[in-house]
Order: structure tokens, then sequence, then C-alpha cells
């Protein structure tokens, strides 16, 4: 039999290890200090951190998204936006997550608004519309290289929202509605000119056949018969008048 101390020795050091028992996820890594000094991360899976002379920091090796709050802009033709982004990252290195920087999210969102100040500052706003994932291309790169010395990988930058002022909305549908009634009038413009085209083609194709236009005097009476009207209406060829100015002036000329 085991006397009263030593059961109560045994019970303390089970009761100590049982709480030295960590057990870290799949996407957990702990990042373990004995005495203060960096030791090494560890996980996943069940691992031991032996208080006090260790102490252990979960980091998650997860991709996270973080929302960068709207930032007023103003760009390089001077239009002032309100624009906000989402940023996607993770950390590839907990060693330097965590010995290198305090709180990484909190330097990464600081970093984030200062560079998305400054980027979009030196474009216009016609290009920050239409070439949007070049920014965010630009974007990610810096902010990659700020993250890296701390362990920590954007992966992506996607501006999320542009607020524009009420009067650049109403210059933008003036300018897009004159941009469509441009189309519209060069549309216009060009099917005139191919009716034109048409026209002549045709009228040169009456001039080489003079019976031609005969029966298109025909075929218009027909068209003019089915419709039931009741007035009839006669066509006279052009010629005959031509031809009535030709004897006037025969007899004007004796």
């Amino acid at each position: 039999m085991f006397s009263i101390p030593i059961l109560a020795f045994i019970v303390f050091v089970v009761l100590y290890l049982l709480s030295s028992i960590k057990i870290l996820a799949e996407y957990e890594r702990g990042v373990i200090f004995r005495l203060g000094r960096l030791i090494d991360a560890k996980g996943p899976g069940v691992i031991f951190v032996f208080a006090p002379l260790d102490r252990m920091v979960r980091i998650s090796l997860q991709q996270d998204a973080m929302e960068v709050p709207p930032q007023d802009i103003i760009t390089r033709d001077n239009v002032t936006l309100k624009v906000n982004a989402v940023i996607f990252l993770r950390v590839v290195d907990p060693n330097r997550a965590v010995v290198q920087v305090s709180n990484y999210r909190y330097q990464t969102s600081q970093f984030a608004q200062t560079t998305l100040r400054s980027v979009l500052g030196e474009v216009d706003l016609d290009e920050l519309l239409a070439h949007r994932e070049k920014i965010n291309l630009r974007l990610q790169s810096i902010l990659d290289q700020h993250t890296d010395p701390w362990g920590v990988k954007v992966t992506s930058v996607e501006v999320k929202q542009v607020d524009l002022p009420e009067t650049m909305t109403r210059a933008m549908a003036k300018q897009a509605e004159a941009e469509r009634e441009k189309r519209s009038k060069i549309i216009h413009a060009e099917g005139e000119f191919a009716a034109a085209q048409r026209l002549s083609e045709a009228a040169h194709v009456l001039a080489t056949e003079p019976a031609s236009i005969q029966l298109r005097y025909l075929q218009t009476l027909t068209e003019i018969g089915v419709e039931k009207n009741t007035t009839v209406i006669f066509p006279v060829p052009v010629d005959m008048f031509s031809g009535i100015k030709a004897l006037i002036d025969r007899a004007a000329a004796k």
C-alpha cells in the first residue's frame, strides 16, 4: 500500500500530464515557447505543453477573408470616391507570424488601407472601372511584399465596391446616353447610304431596260388594287413629260 503523500503525488502527476495534453486540428499549429524561447510549431494531433515552462500560441492555417473599411479616394483625374476591398490571406509560416509581428491581421489591415489609397490615387476613374482586375493584381503584389516577412501570404485582393458621387453618376449617365445616340445616328446614316446605293443600282437597271419601268407601273397598280381603295391612282411615265417638254421647246423655237 502507498502512503497518502505518495498517492497525492501520483494523482498530481497524472493530473499534470492530462492537463499538458493539447489536441490540434488539421488546420491548426501550436507555436511552443519554452522559458520564453521559441521551440517550434507543432501539430496537428496530440502534443504536450508542460506549463509553466511551456507556452503555446494557436495559429490557424486556413485562408481568411478580411474586409478593408471604405476609404476616401481622390483619383488622378480629381474624382472623389469611397472604395472598399476584401483581402484573402493565410499563414504559411506560423513561427514568423507569431514572432515577427504582434497581430498580423491588424497590421495587414492597416497596410491594406494605405496601399488602397495610394494605388487608386494614381489611376483615372475610367481605368478603375474598366481595368479592375489589373488594379487587384497590383494591390495583391504590394501587400504580399509587406506581409511575406511575417509568414503571411496574401492570395488575392478584390476591390469590392466603388461609390460614385451623385453628380458624377448623372454625368456618366448623360455620357452613356450621348454615346448611344451617336451610335444610333451612325447606324441610321449607314442605312441611308446603303439604301442610296441600292436605289442607284435600281435606276441603272431601269435605264438599261426601258420595259422594266412599265412592269413596275403594273406591279404598283396591282398592290393598290389589293387594298380595295376607292381612289384609283394611275401612274404616268416621267418620259411622257420629257417628250411634251421637247415638243413645247420645238414649237417655241419656230
